[in-house]
């Protein structure tokens, strides 16, 4: 139950947003344990000034080319899943469509199982349907 927050610079095409979408999709559920129904995803195509980042901080260079996810998730996930998503993604968006793997932060919040409303204002995680 990812939902998944992609931020970037504006300017990009519709071809490369839905192979960043589409590789970002694969890397969980090669990875991360995620259904294949499962996809919940917003990307936002921000403008300079709207999307700041230092383009050296704990990595880097970062380009214009920057992407962030930001993945809300209810299921834990151990590090060296954590860490083998990370790797998976990088590696997928590097073939198509073409991020660096410097380019690409990842920030990944838990939640927990009451904490989602699927439809219907009911908690289906928790509440027998």
């Amino acid at each position: 139950m990812p939902f998944t927050r992609i931020s970037l610079l504006r300017g990009k095409s519709p071809e490369y947003l839905q192979a960043l979408s589409d590789n970002f999709h694969r890397a969980m559920v090669e990875t991360f344990e995620a259904p294949p129904t499962d996809r919940f995803q917003e990307i936002r195509q921000l403008e300079p000034g709207e999307l700041i980042f230092d383009r050296t901080y704990l990595g880097g260079p970062r380009s214009d080319d920057y992407v962030f996810f930001q993945i809300t998730i209810g299921k834990p996930r151990s590090t060296e899943v954590k860490k083998a998503f990370y790797r998976r993604l990088v590696t997928l968006l590097a073939d198509q469509p073409g991020v660096r793997p410097e380019d690409v932060m990842i920030n990944i919040v838990t939640t927990t199982r009451e904490d989602w409303s699927f439809a219907d204002g009911i908690a289906q995680m928790i509440e027998q349907v």
